[in-house]
């Protein structure tokens, strides 16, 4: 281990987390990188820094405590560096495991396309994990924000952000077009258009099941019951189409005792109503139409019914199917209705990395925006914690802006540390601050009879809530 990263040396009184056998094992006095964020990032951090500490110490009685460690991306890098993201910073997080992290501005310009994409890649962290829970109080856009209970885990290294394309107009994009012109197309009769830009979109088997084996972990540990995979498969087939079924085939293969499938829910739920149901007759229960359909996707149909029977009828059947994960799928399109007008119903969603961006930005606008809205970035054997907000330059040291999105990431990263007690602590301390109507100016605006908080003020408010609910305990 380096003694001092990025010049600035490492914490005497900390030490370093270690992942052995598929497990993070934390001292009591971990060391956690830190990068404090661009813009409004050095308000909102040290305001969650301050609420974090109280939480470990409130929880702990000073038997816990975290070592920070400040590490450099972003403008604070770019002009001590000349780097935007410099090399030990990423060994820093590396070395050290779990670290946390405040917006990062995206250079404008050649380089870097974005901060936060380059840390997901580099460090492999395949999850963007992105809950989204409804407190009670905050001002919401729609009738009944509480059904509003999620997780999103969105892929973080393939799809359309894996950065593969070419400008319009220049040689290589050229090179891409002919070569599909003439080689991939041509006996299909289609063309690609000469002034076209061209970007890859890949999705893999690798990605889409490791991804899928953490949500349904994550669904088992915290006992839900219901995970979504969520796709336009409907029309690119070959990719997210792929990830649907690769995400039903993992389920399956892993999982096999703890999930059923929402077409193997109909089917054992058909024989539970009746028993004497014929094969052809349960496949015409489960696929409206199948009477007009061609003999080969008949038997396609018959042959599911049949592998669902004989595969789990007497581990699942019987109703005891109801007691299971249900993994189910939707198109992403109807998704962004259903989240609207029947939220309750879903509470793991998996989704490719596009629409999973799309999805968590709107589901968070359903509960209070951004500003309420933790994320985490995980892989195997690390972890970045950030803000899923920008940077807001304009606000940037007036000490306004909500920094709930921080200290809500900082919950979810003691939870994923196993500190589980104070992680309660900041939730609680947050949502017992927001029902006194004591808010930063983004909520105080839409919350009749609020009082508006500073960023530091809205730290010491949890804070102070913090003890009364350890009172309560």
């Amino acid at each position: 281990m380096k003694k001092a990263y990025n010049g600035i040396p490492i914490p005497a009184e900390g030490q370093p987390i270690e992942y052995r056998d598929g497990a993070f094992h934390v001292p009591a006095h971990p060391i956690l990188p830190f990068i404090e964020g661009d813009g409004t990032g050095r308000d909102i951090w040290r305001a969650s820094r301050r609420v974090f500490d109280a939480a470990v110490e409130k929880a702990y009685g000073g038997g816990k405590a975290i070592a920070w460690f400040e590490v450099l991306a972003g403008e604070k890098a770019f002009n001590t560096h000349k780097t935007w993201l410099p090399e030990d910073t990423v060994e820093a997080i590396r070395e050290f495991r779990i670290a946390i992290k405040g917006p990062l501005t995206t250079p404008v310009g050649g380089g870097i396309r974005s901060l936060n994409v380059t840390l997901r890649q580099v460090l492999d962290l395949y999850a963007c994990v992105r809950p989204v829970r409804y407190f009670g109080g905050v001002p919401s856009p729609v009738t009944h924000p509480e059904r509003m209970n999620v997780v999103i885990f969105r892929e973080n290294t393939e799809d359309v952000y894996a950065g593969i394309e070419w400008r319009s107009g220049t040689p290589e994009v050229k090179k891409v077009i002919d070569f599909l012109n003439d080689e991939m197309l041509k006996s299909a009769g289609r063309e690609i258009r000469a002034d076209s830009g061209i970007g890859i979109k890949p999705i893999s088997r690798v990605a889409t099941s490791r991804l899928m084996r953490r949500a349904l972990r994550h669904a088992i540990d915290r006992k839900l019951r219901v995970v979504t995979l969520v796709h336009k498969g409907n029309i690119m087939k070959f990719t997210e189409g792929a990830f649907r079924d690769w995400g039903y085939q993992l389920a399956k293969a892993e999982f096999r005792d703890q999930i059923v499938t929402e077409r193997e829910s109909w089917i054992l739920g058909n024989l539970d109503r009746d028993a004497n149901l014929s094969i052809e007759q349960n496949a015409a229960a489960i696929e409206p139409g199948l009477e007009n359909a061609t003999p080969a996707f008949k038997e396609q149909i018959y042959a599911e019914v049949r592998e669902a029977v004989a595969g789990i009828g007497k581990t699942h059947g019987q109703g005891r199917w109801k007691e299971k994960i249900l993994v189910n799928d939707r198109i992403a399109d109807s998704v962004f209705q259903q989240v609207l007008t029947r939220a309750d119903e879903y509470q793991v969603f998996v989704t490719p990395n596009l629409n999973g961006d799309y999805l968590s930005d709107a589901c968070a606008a359903q509960v209070g925006g951004l500003g309420m809205a933790p994320g985490a970035n995980i892989g195997d054997g690390y972890g970045i914690f950030e803000a899923t907000h920008g940077t807001a330059p304009k606000y940037a040291d007036k000490d306004v802006i909500n920094p709930s999105s921080v200290m809500l990431s900082g919950a979810m990263m003691l939870d994923f540390m196993g500190w589980n007690e104070a992680a309660r602590l900041v939730e609680n301390g947050i949502a017992e601050t927001i029902r006194q109507k004591r808010v930063t100016y983004d909520l105080e605006r839409m919350m009749p009879g609020a009082t508006r908080l500073h960023t530091s003020e809205y730290a010491s408010a949890v804070i102070e809530n913090m003890r009364r609910v350890m009172a309560a305990f």
